[in-house]
């Protein structure tokens, strides 16, 4: 099961987001222990059922145990997952994969640095194993080392160049260091690989710093011109909407873009931005949907109840 972690391309990006702000480690809260998330999750009503369930650790084969912890992981029991996953290593199960997987349970209860550990560990056991490699990219991407994680996304892209994954990651971590055009070439190349990968959702997610407004504004701006260089004008309206709403001058800036320009004076962009205008004048809530994404479980990889 691929455990490569994802940052999706919006509107992928509307994942239930868990609280993570970056870099500073004085604001962080303190993670809890494991004992504490073990705590906290058995006051749910459900894990009785889920307890009777459980394999035997000592006599039940690997796979049977990972695939408990799968289950466990997928009902929010991430203490009791990362047991299990334990056992299946204790049993001889596969340990690139089961690593990987605790990598993600971890960085889901907020420990990064315990997720760094599994990650490090897979590409020690596999050099080339592109989801270690992007999976230490997301965590140095969540701490704020946007170098590193352009350098391991690069790494996972040397070892499995059709992953439309890797690429979005690497996409968003390019945003990040405002290397727009890069960013654009590697979102890119991931719809190209994966057309539909604006369509992807998951209910699991850890966020990255939320963007500021400027940055929001400029990243719908940023989608609205990669869909017209790609023809689809439906969504390129969809997102200099948003881009307009979120107060960014879409006029100025496709005044010399090459990609947007001939749509400057379109009766439909005059009146989006128009109305636009009139919404923030008003002093109308605008609606936001979309940011760098956060790194996600990638498609095969979200355990299934």
């Amino acid at each position: 099961m691929n455990q490569a972690i994802r940052f999706q391309l919006l509107p992928v990006v509307a994942a239930v987001l868990l609280s993570y702000t970056a870099p500073v480690a004085a604001q962080q809260p303190r993670p809890l222990s494991h004992e504490e998330v073990r705590a906290l999750d058995h006051q749910n009503p459900s894990w009785g059922s889920v307890r009777a369930h459980l394999p035997d650790p000592t006599s039940s084969s690997a796979e049977k145990l990972e695939s408990a912890a799968d289950v466990l992981r997928a009902r929010r029991f991430l203490a009791d997952a990362m047991d299990y996953y334990g056992y299946a290593l204790q049993r001889g199960g596969n340990q690139v994969s089961l690593l990987n997987k605790m990598g993600v349970t971890e960085l889901e209860m907020r420990n990064a640095t315990a997720a760094r550990n599994y990650f490090q560990r897979v590409v020690k056991l596999q050099k080339k194993n592109p989801e270690g490699w992007n999976n230490l990219g997301a965590i140095e991407y969540l701490t704020g080392r946007y170098e590193n994680a352009i350098s391991n996304y690069k790494k996972a892209i040397k070892y499995d160049k059709e992953s439309a994954t890797y690429h979005s990651n690497l996409g968003t971590a390019y945003f990040e260091k405002k290397d727009f055009e890069n960013a654009r070439k590697q979102y890119e190349i991931a719809l190209t690989l994966d057309p539909h990968l604006m369509e992807h959702h998951s209910s699991i997610g850890v966020t990255a710093r939320m963007l500021s407004p400027e940055d929001h504004a400029r990243f719908c701006y940023e989608l609205a011109r990669l869909y017209a260089q790609r023809g689809d004008e439906a969504t390129m309206f969809h997102f200099l909407t948003m881009a307009s709403e979120a107060g960014f001058d879409v006029l100025d800036h496709m005044t010399f873009d090459g990609a947007l320009s001939k749509y400057r004076k379109d009766p439909r962009v005059l009146l989006l931005v128009k109305n636009s205008q009139e919404m923030r004048s008003k002093g109308i809530p605008i609606a936001s949907g979309t940011a760098p994404p956060p790194p996600l479980p990638a498609e095969s990889a979200a355990p299934k109840n």
